[in-house]
């Protein structure tokens, strides 16, 4: 049975064949391309051509047909492994890069990749094999992968139990007064836009602790450290405090900085091992993009 999607456009602006790979991000370019081939697209309940250019409150509604069948298969693609024993594995995602496939992203995964190097767990089924927890394809760094089905559910359990660290590197648009905070906000999805997360009263807790590293004129560099694990937690929570992360194409203002997607990194990951019980603490560079954009920012300071 054919999905049907709606998104309504908020502070987004351009081509809607632009604008829809920001909101659905699941989906790639060419899929929501070969949408507007095939008339699945409408605008207020008309069809939609690829150049037609949004406008504030448009709603748009997609018949998304129904998926291709995936298959997983390994894929000889390069990764940075951090760290690697028989039990568990520690990768540095790069920018852009999805974790795991999807209706929109049927290979070139992390997941894809993993399977060409090691075996992985299977307790998160076919198409998360090893996926303990994820970040978004925009956002770079650290990420535990569970070999085994022990070591899975222990890092999972470390994960319920808040025990292990995340801690985040984020280029945030304007200036802190504070030098450290923490944002206690609820977040679920948003009820004006299905694609999106928002801070809603009913939704799961999410608390987000972050320190002032570096202050620029008009953007700010922050550690942020993750209490709970909520889907976009940093990115909806900085934007809730008016603080949005630069460069994201979902929660932030548009074109801010040169660059694709936004300026987050996972550059700490801490966990105790699944079997020896030793505490692991990993840590990831800056991106060479992020790196050279704060370079340009001190030299215009």
């Amino acid at each position: 049975m054919t999905e049907k999607k709606q998104v309504t456009i908020t502070t987004e602006t351009g081509r809607i064949d632009k604008v829809l790979p920001q909101l659905l991000a699941d989906y790639s370019r060419s899929q929501i391309q070969q949408w507007f081939k095939k008339d699945l697209v409408q605008v207020n309940q008309k069809p939609c051509k690829a150049k037609y250019k949004v406008a504030e409150n448009d709603i748009v509604t997609i018949e998304i047909p129904d998926p291709v069948e995936l298959d997983l298969v390994p894929e000889d693609i390069p990764l940075d492994i951090v760290y690697e024993d028989d039990q568990v594995l520690v990768v540095n995602k790069p920018q852009g890069m999805v974790v795991h496939p999807s209706a929109g992203h049927p290979n070139g995964t992390l997941v894809n990749a993993l399977l060409a190097h090691t075996p992985l767990s299977e307790i998160n089924g076919v198409f998360r094999p090893g996926i303990v927890h994820r970040i978004d394809k925009d956002t770079s760094g650290l990420l535990m992968v569970a070999k085994t089905n022990e070591a899975h559910e222990s890092l999972s359990a470390q994960l319920k139990a808040k025990s292990n660290l995340r801690e985040y590197v984020a280029l945030v648009h304007g200036n802190f007064e504070e030098d450290e905070g923490t944002i206690d906000a609820p977040i679920g999805r948003s009820k004006v836009d299905r694609m999106k997360q928002a801070i809603i009263p009913d939704g799961r807790p999410a608390v987000t602790h972050f320190k002032v590293v570096e202050r620029f004129t008009d953007f700010t560099l922050i550690k942020c450290r993750l209490e709970t694990g909520r889907t976009h937690q940093i990115r909806v929570h900085l934007a809730y405090i008016n603080r949005p992360v630069a460069g994201d194409p979902v929660y932030g203002p548009r074109k801010t900085l040169p660059g694709k997607g936004q300026f987050l990194h996972a550059a700490v990951l801490g966990f105790k091992h699944p079997i020896t019980g030793e505490q692991l603490q990993f840590e990831a560079p800056l991106p060479a993009i992020f790196e050279r954009t704060l370079t340009q920012l001190r030299e215009n300071n």
